[in-house]
């Protein structure tokens, strides 16, 4: 059996305050981009065996394992199996591709050994692994708050648009982009700004990681300034970085001139 973890693109981000678990609440939309890794299982063995291509990752520690051992701890009966991860999907660029690969694993684990586990249910293992984690259970346009498990699946038609996501190679620390972070509650709502037209979206839908990010990477706030010199409708760094996307009516065809290690990725919506 094989899925295809995809990534994701926050339209906004807005950190509302730190809490006193240490996490800090936020406000964003998740948005599903098709540009995937691929994970196989295949039954065999007494335990799990984890390989990987692609993009070199850890095979002993990451987000699929994570998910066979929270799985295998509530359900000691789980068999063994050996699980192949492509990994396709940029590392620390905020695309989400890790907790994608972890709750899908979830779901696959779930649906190949019929764990008869709800979605709820997937949810909350999910957490367990990482904040983005349960958005990928539903893998919908959602509204995330708290530290962004808390989802509301919203409307965001992209219909006639075409995204463009520019990974330049730069691994950005999500420790470190939190700690530039001044919080302020004091912001419009995304939802409220996603709820207009798109072309409205420039001047009000913030991701506060950019600051420090362009300040530390001038680099990584060249391509966004690139992007709208391209014609782009709305273009907006994702996550904490590094990946910068932009959002282009489907009739445009952008020219981009950009470093032989930067990744041009290309997902119609």
């Amino acid at each position: 059996m094989i899925v295809f973890p995809n990534c994701k693109i926050n339209l906004g981000l807005r950190i509302l305050r730190k809490r006193a678990d240490g996490f800090h609440d936020l406000d964003t939309a998740f948005f599903p981009v098709p540009v995937t890794d691929a994970l196989e299982i295949i039954p065999g063995g007494d335990t799990l065996t984890f390989t990987s291509s692609g993009i070199n990752i850890d095979n002993t520690n990451n987000t699929c394992t994570k998910a066979y051992e929270l799985l295998k701890k509530d359900f000691p009966q789980l068999p063994g199996a050996k699980m192949h991860l492509h990994k396709n999907i940029p590392i620390g660029a905020g695309l989400g591709g890790g907790s994608a690969d972890g709750a899908f694993a979830l779901q696959l684990l779930n649906n190949y050994f019929n764990l008869g586990l709800t979605a709820k249910q997937l949810i909350d293992y999910s957490l367990l692994i990482g904040s983005d984690c349960p958005f990928f259970i539903l893998n919908k346009p959602c509204i995330a708050s708290g530290r962004g498990e808390i989802l509301e699946p919203v409307s965001i038609q992209l219909t006639g648009y075409s995204i463009y996501l520019i990974n330049p190679g730069i691994h950005i620390n999500t420790g470190w982009a939190f700690s530039h972070i001044t919080p302020s509650e004091q912001v419009t709502a995304v939802r409220d700004i996603i709820s207009q037209p798109i072309e409205k979206w420039k001047e009000q839908l913030v991701n506060d990681f950019e600051n420090p990010v362009f300040i530390q990477h001038p680099s990584v706030g060249a391509i966004k300034e690139t992007l709208y010199n391209q014609g782009a409708v709305y273009a907006a760094m994702s996550g904490s970085g590094s990946t910068v996307f932009g959002i282009f009516k489907k009739t445009d065809t952008p020219l981009f001139h950009f470093p032989v290690n930067y990744r041009v990725m290309i997902a119609a919506s």
